[in-house]
């Protein structure tokens, strides 16, 4: 009788590790600046995103920013803050906000893996795709608030136009 061979998922020896295999299947840009951080970057339709994980062994837990390539001038925070209040009451996972010391807009998301061998490939796949769809889903919105002089109402609606097709 001839055995039966079932694939089975490698074991990794750090959390990275799952990352660093999402990053290669995509090919995209990273650096495993150690073994507690990794910077990534992804092409989106509207910019390059710079996503960012680090893992915390004490918290057992990764935390993970994905950053517009764009930046918010001083005069303009208190109406990109009251986007981001609007965005947010839309979210189900994560959250939208400012980097203060370079104005960057970014989606932040934390996951707690205490009591678990950490995460699998499936978590960090929805994680990564729900961040870069939120934030193409809401990429315009702030180019209107930032540059096109939009209130935040304004500027939310545009974004939630959902478009058929291409022009």
């Amino acid at each position: 009788m001839t055995g039966i061979s079932i694939a089975q998922e490698t074991t990794t020896n750090h959390p990275l590790d799952i990352i660093e295999r999402l990053v290669d299947d995509n090919d995209w840009i990273f650096d495993r600046r150690s073994e507690q951080e990794m910077a990534v970057q992804a092409p989106g339709r509207w910019c390059d995103y710079s996503m960012f994980f680090a893992w915390n062994d004490a918290a057992g837990a990764m935390h993970f920013t994905c950053a517009f390539d764009m930046r918010v001038p001083e005069n303009r925070r208190e109406r990109i803050h009251e986007l981001l209040a609007l965005i947010n009451e839309k979210l189900w996972l994560g959250h939208f906000g400012i980097w203060n010391d370079e104005g960057l807009p970014m989606f932040s998301h934390s996951l707690p893996f205490r009591g678990t061998k950490g995460p699998n490939i499936a978590q960090m796949e929805d994680v990564v795709e729900t961040a870069l769809l939120e934030c193409e889903r809401f990429y315009p919105a702030f180019q209107h608030a930032i540059w096109g002089g939009k209130s935040a109402t304004e500027s939310i609606a545009a974004a939630m136009i959902d478009t058929v097709g291409e022009a």
